[in-house]
């Protein structure tokens, strides 16, 4: 019997050793990586094939109008959505009716903010992205329980952005150190890699406790360390982000929207996430 309690006490430790993800009581859609995981083989455990006819809205809401330049206009309407052969489509478009809502164009986005997030892992998201001037589209995470207060002092993890007809995207880490202390070479906050913006790519990053890395099918093209002996908001990344990912128009950084060249379009494939 003595015997068959020990074997017992041990199969549960192993069992628990290999638990891929974790799940807080208060928040069971947030995935917190196991320990040790980081050195272990990647697992998949959330994805979104888009097979359905509509939005998942058990993983996704869709995002409603703010006042920042990345959701000035975005919209719930269903003029700006999609779902075709296995994909979402994401749309930048002109304001068909300006008699219900004075923007003159409107775009689409999704975020799993308060159904799914994650605490280290992986995350690729196959898309192919549409161009026009003032097109920015995006896909990227932000902080799903605000451990360290208001925004940025969470931090911001750009997995992609590209501007107008770019041939190059963007891949950033945004935050309190980068943004208010002006720290954006101690170390490097943000890398460039370039692209075909008119074919399939699959955009990503690996999280570890230390370090981001940044990918491009399947490629590793920039890496955001954890650095010692700097301000501790240097690395607010050691908690649950949610996912975005946005169809974004105009803005200081991208630029005037041309409205002849609407609409503009980011077709996504797939999202996958692994710990």
């Amino acid at each position: 019997m003595f015997k068959y309690f020990l074997s017992a006490i041990s199969c549960l430790a192993l069992i628990s050793s290999c638990k891929v993800s974790n799940h807080p009581k208060s928040y069971p859609y947030v995935y917190i990586q196991g320990d040790a995981r980081e050195s272990k083989k990647w697992k998949l455990v959330w994805q979104d094939q888009f097979n359905q006819t509509s939005l998942d809205t058990t993983k996704w809401t869709r995002i409603s109008v703010g006042t920042a330049d990345w959701n000035r206009h975005m919209s719930t309407d269903d003029a700006c959505f999609a779902m075709e052969d296995g994909k979402l489509i994401l749309k930048g478009i002109n304001n068909p009716d300006l008699t219900k809502d004075p923007r003159p164009f409107l775009t689409g986005g999704i975020w799993s903010k308060g159904k799914f997030a994650f605490q280290y892992g992986r995350v690729e998201i196959r898309a192919k992205l549409g161009s026009a001037q003032g097109a920015w589209p995006a896909m990227w995470m932000l902080a799903e329980l605000d451990k360290y207060g208001k925004y940025p002092k969470n931090g911001e993890i750009d997995i992609m952005e590209h501007l107008n007809f770019d041939s190059i995207i963007y891949q950033t880490t945004h935050s309190y150190y980068t943004l208010d202390l002006g720290q954006k070479t101690n170390p490097q906050h943000g890398g460039t890699a370039k692209i075909n913006a008119g074919e399939y790519n699959v955009y990503g990053i690996s999280w570890y406790p230390d370090r981001i890395v940044f990918q491009l099918n399947g490629k590793d093209t920039f890496t955001y360390p954890r650095v010692e002996g700097v301000d501790k908001s240097q690395w607010p990344y050691d908690q649950p982000f949610f996912l975005l990912i946005d169809q974004q128009l105009g803005g200081s950084w991208v630029g005037k929207v041309d409205q002849k060249q609407l609409p503009v379009e980011m077709i996504i494939d797939w999202v996958k996430v692994y710990q």
